[in-house]
């Protein structure tokens, strides 16, 4: 787990877009959105909040992000190469924005339909609080 600075702006860049053209309908923007976006741009997204990469055997399998927000922090963008599923990056990459975020809430929104995700975060202490949202209150 490697948490990102804003000079690695092409490593998220390079992510989030395969996360992207991965599973499209599991974000709020899409591949049109970003594929063609400017250096300042991708700077801009890293700016600010906590920007996270897991490697596996070297290579980049995952990131997430967690932005603060009027005292709580959102959990964004996460994501895990197919290659990587199931070898526990998700919740590494989870614990990394919930240990980043304390003591603050955590709250962040599943797709409709997304299983995976929603038990992903179950399982890290999240509870449903309507509409697709989720929230993890610190003990």
């Amino acid at each position: 787990m490697r948490a990102l600075e804003v000079a690695d702006w092409r490593l998220w860049r390079d992510l989030r877009l395969a996360a992207l053209r991965d599973a499209p309908e599991a974000f709020g923007s899409s591949l049109a959105d970003w594929q063609d976006a400017g250096e300042r741009r991708w700077r801009e997204r890293l700016t600010g909040s906590y920007n996270a990469v897991a490697r596996l055997g070297g290579e980049p399998v995952g990131m997430v992000s967690g932005m603060p927000d009027n005292g709580h922090v959102e959990l964004i963008s996460l994501w895990v190469a197919p290659s990587a599923r199931g070898r526990g990056v998700g919740d590494a990459l989870v614990d990394s924005v919930v240990r980043w975020a304390a003591p603050r809430r955590v709250v962040l929104r599943v797709a409709e339909g997304n299983r995976h995700a929603l038990a992903l975060y179950l399982r890290h202490g999240f509870v449903e609080s309507g509409g697709g949202a989720l929230v993890r209150v610190p003990a």
